[in-house]
Order: structure tokens, then sequence, then C-alpha cells
């Protein structure tokens, strides 16, 4: 296995509901593909330097993780459709 982490932004609108519900989302994927969470940050609520999708800030999180590598491909496809994130990237580390 090897170490990710991901930063992601979601809308700055959200709930902690909302919020608590998509981490539960990305750690049920990552334990689904026989991966474990090492941690989740929650970085903060952040001015963008540009517009993203209308919104001017978003609430940045971080998560380290280890998966098989086979398993990314099927993380990153359930970021970019979940609506509430407004970017995110994936990388080894």
């Amino acid at each position: 296995m090897k170490q990710y982490e991901t930063m992601f932004i979601l809308k700055p609108d959200l709930d902690k509901t909302s919020i608590d519900k998509i981490l539960g989302q990305i750690q049920d994927l990552v334990s689904k593909h026989k991966g474990t969470v090492a941690e989740t940050k929650e970085m903060g609520k952040n001015r963008l330097a540009y517009p993203l999708k209308k919104y001017k800030e978003g609430i940045y999180y971080l998560i380290k993780f280890s998966i098989i590598p086979d398993a990314i491909d099927a993380i990153k496809k359930n970021l970019v459709l979940n609506e509430s994130i407004l970017r995110m990237l994936v990388v080894e580390i």
C-alpha cells in the first residue's frame, strides 16, 4: 500500500452535518478499497484566489490515507462527481 493525501475545497455554505456526511463517504470509499485513513484535518475557511463556481470562499480539508494504487482512480472519480467539492487534488507522499 502507498501513502496518499488529498486536499479538497468544500462549498462555504455547507452545514456541519453535510460536511460530516461527505467526510464519512470518503472514509467509507477508502475502506471499501481496503485502505485506511490515517488523518483528517480541517484547514479552515479561506478566501479563494479566484471564484470557483461563483464562490469566493471555501472550506479546506486534508485527508491522509493508505491504499493500493489501483484504487486511486475510483477515489478521484468520486471526489470529482461530488457537487459539494469545488476542487480536489490527490498526491502520493
